[in-house]
């Protein structure tokens, strides 16, 4: 119940202050939690960041004001957080469809995005297997994009991963020839903030080619540009695995969610601000239905 309580008193302060400079970390406060943890819990459980969801709000209440008529553009614009009438307007426009001005008109259509409300319902009743390990520093070889919106999203998230995946073979196979191991991956997520989060794909690999990328005799200048080393430090995870089958990927997503849903609020740990990792091992013929993706929570104590 504290958890289902403290959700609520942190979306009960964002709308008290809705009109005011939010700082995350106060907000956070409310639900007993770290900044950094409330947000990757907030962006899994609703599917966008925390930003999106103030922004959207300040939107929706800008538009019901403008529609009544009774205030200037401009005042509208500073109440809600925006330094000039453009910025507004555009910001406006995107979410609406409409601008600033043709909101005041009768019968122009607007949109509302509603406030969160927290809800009890019955949910778990079903186990969940994991294990607490302790990390070492690992040093990861690969390469990035940026993805849009967050972590968790299974539209957004599972789009730009295919995607990545699909049309980066040629450096996916020259990582497997470095690390002498076809079936395992390590897909790294981290730096994630409201303008979305970086997304790794990367191998152990051994040290020493590690550390000569650009000779010739190892890959050269003009491969070796296309990949980064990627540190990851020690750190505590929680880690689950999803169920082995052919094609774990389409169940993996779910499985963080439930993390969140079930596990977490039971815990005694909260996310701590460090990358979050999957380790997928595809196996190939024989063992294609034996393959399975474990997901590495990085965790702290609750304080």
């Amino acid at each position: 119940m504290d958890w289902i309580t403290g959700m609520q008193k942190a979306i009960d302060y964002i709308e008290k202050h809705i009109t005011e400079k939010i700082d995350y970390e106060n907000v956070a406060k409310e639900a007993f939690s770290s900044s950094y943890h409330f947000q990757r819990v907030f962006s899994i459980l609703c599917g966008f960041t925390l930003g999106d969801y103030i922004r959207q709000r300040r939107l929706s209440l800008a538009g019901i004001e403008l529609s009544k008529g009774n205030e200037k553009v401009i005042d509208i614009a500073l109440k809600y957080g925006y330094d000039s009438p453009d910025s507004f307007a555009k910001a406006f426009q995107k979410f609406h469809g409409i601008t600033p001005s043709q909101a005041r008109n009768d019968g122009k259509m607007l949109k509302s995005f509603s406030r969160l409300s927290i809800k009890i319902s019955l949910e778990g009743g079903e186990t969940m297997d994991y294990r607490i390990e302790e990390k070492n520093e690992m040093i990861l070889t690969g390469y990035k994009r940026h993805f849009t919106g967050v972590p968790g999203e299974p539209e957004e998230q599972e789009k730009q991963e295919k995607d990545m995946y699909v049309n980066t073979r040629p450096l996916q196979y020259i990582l497997q020839g470095l690390a002498g191991n076809i079936e395992d991956f390590y897909d790294v997520i981290t730096n994630v903030n409201d303008d979305g989060y970086d997304f790794y794909i990367t191998k152990e690999i051994p040290e020493y080619y590690r550390n000569n990328l650009n000779k010739e005799c190892i890959l050269g200048e003009e491969f070796a540009k296309h990949f980064e080393h990627i540190k990851i430090p020690k750190q505590t995870y929680a880690i689950f695995e999803t169920e082995r089958c052919s094609y774990p990927t389409v169940i993996f997503l779910d499985l963080r969610k439930r993390i969140v849903n079930e596990w977490l609020p039971n815990s005694d740990y909260q996310f701590a601000n460090a990358p979050e990792i999957v380790l997928t091992h595809w196996y190939r013929k024989e063992k294609s239905d034996q393959r399975y993706m474990e997901l590495w929570i990085p965790i702290e104590k609750i304080k």
